[in-house]
Parts: C-alpha cells; structure tokens; sequence
C-alpha cells in the first residue's frame, strides 16, 4: 500500500488537522528527506496553503488544533505543535502549547523548521542572491564544489532537490548530490 493509501485509511479521508474532507494530500513535514508514513500527514488544501505561507494565517481555522494535538499520530503532533507555536501571540494557542506534550524526539523534529523561535532570532538562510531558502527547496549551484572527504566534484549547474537547513549555521544547507548526503555553503548555490 502507498504512503498516501496508507494515510487516506489511519485518517478516514478526512484532514488530519482541521477533519474537512475536501481536496486532501500528502504533506511530509520538513525536513524530513524520505516520504514515509511516520514522517508524512493528510492535509486539506486550506491547510496545506497556511502551513506553506505562513504570512496569511487564519486564526480560527487553527482552533481545530485543540482535537488533533492529541492524535496518536506523531507528525499529527509535530504539526500541530508547530502551527500553534506560529500562532502563539494570539494568546489561546498558548494555553495548548503549555498543555501538549511530545517525547524527547518528536520536539526535536518539531524544532527542526525554527517555529518556536521569535522572528529576531531565527537564523535565516539566504541563496548568492539573498534569495530566502527555506526547507524542501531545490536550489543549483553555480560553481564547481569538491566534496570534502570524498572524491566526487559537485558540477556547477547540478540541481540540488529537497533542502535541510542547518538551523545553527545561516551559511550551510544539507543536499544529495550524486546519491551522496553532503554539506553545501549558501553562497554557491542559486534558489530555483
């Protein structure tokens, strides 16, 4: 069965957020590289569109948070956690927040994307042409790069899919070049 199979039947065919049963797919929250069940929720379009531009949050459409901040379903969890702690100025998401509870792993992958951070301190990665990259972006690079401890060269034009931030360094990302997990630095590379 597929991924997304798998998740239309744990969810009912029903939003793993808000319950609508409209216009639903398969959401793998970053920075997770691999799709998989564990990593992966079922999302309608309203949220999905809100969980990828978090400028034009709806602040009441996030009260369904209160039902599945509770699912049994760990990345249920971490996306849960995650919108609440975006709107967390709003004062309600706050008593959630202080009520919800995730084990040692699941709040490091929910910390992984920054949300808990204020917009002051978030470290923000930027492409040679200030451009914001973001997790899950693809980017290319614009010159050739050794790959330290190896004896591959990273040729300039290849495109690098699918992004990891290192959110303790603004100048280096994670990406696969030829099958290979390596460490890239912001400034050889161009968001596409």
């Amino acid at each position: 069965m597929s991924v997304l199979q798998t998740l239309q039947e744990r969810s009912n065919n029903t939003c793993e957020l808000c319950t609508s049963n409209s216009e639903l797919k398969q959401y793998t929250i970053p920075p997770s590289l691999n799709e998989n069940v564990d990593n992966s929720l079922l999302v309608c379009s309203t949220c999905l569109s809100q969980i990828e531009e978090s400028t034009d949050m709806d602040t009441n459409h996030w009260r369904c948070l209160n039902d599945s901040m509770w699912s049994e379903f760990v990345a249920v969890q971490i996306m849960a956690w995650r919108m609440l702690q975006r709107l967390r100025n709003e004062g309600w998401p706050k008593d959630l927040l202080d009520m919800m509870y995730l084990d040692d792993e699941a709040m490091t992958l929910a910390r992984a994307t920054g949300e808990h951070e204020d917009e002051a301190n978030k470290i923000i990665h930027r492409d040679v042409n200030g451009v914001i990259l973001e997790a899950g972006d693809s980017v290319v690079l614009i010159k050739d790069l050794k790959v330290k401890g190896s004896s591959i060269v990273a040729k300039q034009g290849t495109a690098v899919r699918n992004i990891r931030l290192d959110h303790e360094n603004a100048e280096y990302i994670e990406g696969k070049v030829d099958g290979q997990q390596i460490v890239i630095i912001t400034k050889y590379v161009k968001k596409t």
